[in-house]
């Protein structure tokens, strides 16, 4: 298998046949990012493409979905994800879904009636990281769009029928902001149709802009008891049936929820952690995380 530079794919796509479309990322300019810092954007050549399909095909002839790796392969153009979609088709005969990273300016480059051609092919489950439907987060987060733009690009997947997850990520807002943060996604997300939304929660790593900025004072990551009460008001104000998957280890309550069924005893639950457990037992977890 021709795999390169960083392969990541999400804890939901453990059972997805991993397949490498392109390397590294086309943006690397979010602030608190550094997973593929100094890794030229690379698309894989078709010659290595139909060389791992040919490899995965001799041992999972029966796969049903693929999951191209690289930080956001849906950059490719239409006509390129196309034809990567139709060659997966002729190897895995029985391919019913095909996932990938993509990000909000992704999808801008495509017009709907491609999205839809692109679905009709099985390229069905984007996973967006959104981080924050606020645009003070957008901005410090320096993700390249607004909330607005959000909205848009994503009701161009609804129109098509492409499934896609919103990635959240708790802390990123700063000390003080957390709350409205995830009072505004929560607004956001609620006009639109995630599948399911995965929270994380900030980790700030040395060779990132927002550890500069940390260390410079400029910037204070949200205090541990703040992040659950902004995953809570998340929760709260989300108004539309979605999965909320908040059970990764950056995460110090893992939690999960099928919303709006489960609103009630979330938000009971993670009201409990705030009332048992103190900010010093939090961050002694966090500072003993060994990986994410």
């Amino acid at each position: 298998m021709h795999f390169t530079g960083r392969t990541w794919r999400p804890p939901y796509e453990a059972q997805s046949v991993i397949l490498q479309a392109t390397s590294g990322c086309t943006y690397q300019k979010c602030s608190f990012c550094s997973l593929y810092k100094g890794e030229r954007f690379r698309m894989s050549p078709i010659t290595e493409f139909e060389s791992d399909l040919a490899e995965i095909k001799s041992h999972q002839p029966n796969a049903r979905r693929v999951f191209l790796t690289g930080a956001n392969p849906f950059a490719m153009s239409y006509e390129n994800l196309r034809l990567r979609a139709l060659t997966i088709r002729e190897y895995l005969i029985k391919c019913q879904s095909i996932s990938m990273f993509a990000s909000v300016r992704d999808i801008q480059t495509k017009e709907v009636w491609q999205l839809k051609k692109l679905r009709a092919l099985g390229i069905n489950g984007l996973t967006i990281g959104t981080e924050s439907g606020d645009d003070a987060v957008l901005t410090l987060a320096n993700k390249g769009y607004s909330a607005a733009d959000i909205l848009a690009q994503c009701r161009k997947l609804d129109d098509a029928g492409i499934e896609y997850y919103f990635v959240y990520m708790t802390g990123l807002a700063g000390k003080g902001n957390a709350c409205r943060s995830a009072a505004n996604s929560a607004k956001l997300f609620s006009r639109l149709n995630p599948y399911f939304i995965s929270v994380d929660s900030l980790t700030l790593f040395p060779d990132t802009e927002l550890y500069q900025l940390a260390k410079a004072g400029i910037f204070t990551p949200a205090g541990e008891r703040e992040r659950i009460r902004e995953l809570q008001t998340l929760i709260a104000n989300l108004h539309i049936r979605t999965h909320l998957l908040a059970n990764t280890v950056s995460n110090f309550y893992p939690l999960t929820a099928n919303l709006p069924y489960d609103k009630e005893n979330a938000v009971s639950e993670l009201q409990s952690i705030l009332d048992t457990t103190d900010e010093k037992t939090m961050c002694t977890y966090r500072a003993n995380l060994k990986s994410l």
